[in-house]
C-alpha cells in the first residue's frame, strides 16, 4: 500500500515521504495514530501544494534541534548523584525519565526522554555516555558522571556470607 507520510517516522522515512508499506502495517499504525494517509490522487495533489510548508517546517525543526545541540554542548557534562552501596552500585537504576528531567531543568527546554539513549543501564558509579537524538539528523553525546551521594552498608551481602557459613558448619 502506498502512504504519505504525515510525521517523520523511525526507520521510515520524513514527513511528506510517499513509501510503500505493508497493508496491515499502514491500517494498524500509522493510519491510526495520524502519522501517514493514503496515497489517493486527491491526496498526492494536496501534498504537492504542501510540500513547500512541510519542509519549512522541517528545516525550523532542524534550526531548533541545532540550537538545542549548542546549549547540550556547552553544558560540557551531565553530574548526578544517587545513593549508593559501598561497592559503588547504586540502588535502583538512573533511568532516561530521571536523566531528562535534569536535562529539561538545567536547559530550561522540554527533552522528551525518547529521545535519549544510553549505551549500558546507568547502575554504578561512574562515566557513562548518552545519546540526546533530537531530529533523524540531529544528535549529540553527552558525558554523564554519577557519583554517590550517600554511601550506605551493604547488609544484604553480609547477610548470604554468614547463611553459607551457618550451612558449612551443619555439614
Amino acid at each position: 500500500m502506498q502512504v504519505i507520510l504525515k510525521k517523520d517516522v523511525q526507520n521510515l522515512g520524513e514527513a511528506g515521504d510517499v513509501i510503500n508499506v505493508k497493508d496491515g502495517y499502514a491500517r494498524n499504525l500509522l493510519i491510526p495514530q495520524n502519522l501517514a494517509e493514503v496515497a489517493t490522487k486527491g491526496a498526492l495533489a494536496n501534498r504537492e501544494k504542501n510540500l513547500e510548508r512541510i519542509k519549512a517546517k522541517q528545516e525550523k525543526m532542524h534550526q531548533e534541534a541545532l540550537a538545542l545541540t549548542e546549549k547540550i554542548q556547552a553544558l560540557v557534562k551531565l553530574e548526578l548523584s544517587a545513593r549508593a552501596g559501598e561497592s559503588g552500585k547504586l540502588f535502583g537504576t538512573i533511568t532516561t525519565k530521571k536523566l531528562a528531567e535534569e536535562l529539561t531543568s538545567k536547559l530550561g527546554m522540554d527533552i522528551d526522554k525518547k529521545s535519549l539513549t544510553l549505551d549500558k543501564p546507568i547502575n554504578k558509579v561512574g562515566e557513562y555516555v548518552m545519546t540526546v537524538k533530537l531530529t533523524s539528523k540531529v544528535k549529540t553525546e553527552l558525558p554523564i558522571t554519577v557519583t554517590a551521594s550517600e554511601i550506605l552498608k551493604e547488609e544484604i551481602e553480609e547477610v548470604a556470607e554468614n547463611s553459607t557459613s551457618t550451612e558449612e558448619v551443619e555439614e
